[in-house]
């Protein structure tokens, strides 16, 4: 029994679902204004964007990666969706901790702008 149409299928509701949930997300954010907002706020928002950042360049280099022929399984799509999910912890976790500190540069930047 071939469930490869069904699996293809599956991957692209999944797809489709991150890319809503990230595109809500975003517009969240850039639609505010910013410009009374606390330090706090601010910073937040940097951190946020500093996360969607690492988040695109590490999927990136995940399409780099050279997978098995074996990707087809069932169990693939199941790895797919929490690699995402695992992507977006660590971009985040990166953030927190500094990471390239692109988050700090916007938020001195945008500060001193107000």
């Amino acid at each position: 029994m071939d469930f490869s149409g069904i699996t293809s299928t599956y991957n692209q509701y999944l797809n489709t679902q991150a890319k809503d949930a990230l595109n809500k997300k975003m517009e969240n954010v850039t639609s505010k204004d910013y410009s009374n907002a606390t330090d706090e706020e601010l910073m937040d928002v940097c951190k946020q964007f500093e996360a969607y950042f690492l988040e695109q360049v590490f999927k990136q280099m995940d399409k780099t990666v050279i997978k098995a022929d074996d990707s087809t399984t069932p169990n693939s799509n199941l790895v797919d969706y929490f690699k995402g999910t695992a992507i977006q912890d660590l971009a985040a976790q990166s953030t927190e901790k500094n990471g390239l500190g692109i988050a700090q540069m916007l938020y001195e930047n945008m500060k001193n702008m107000r």
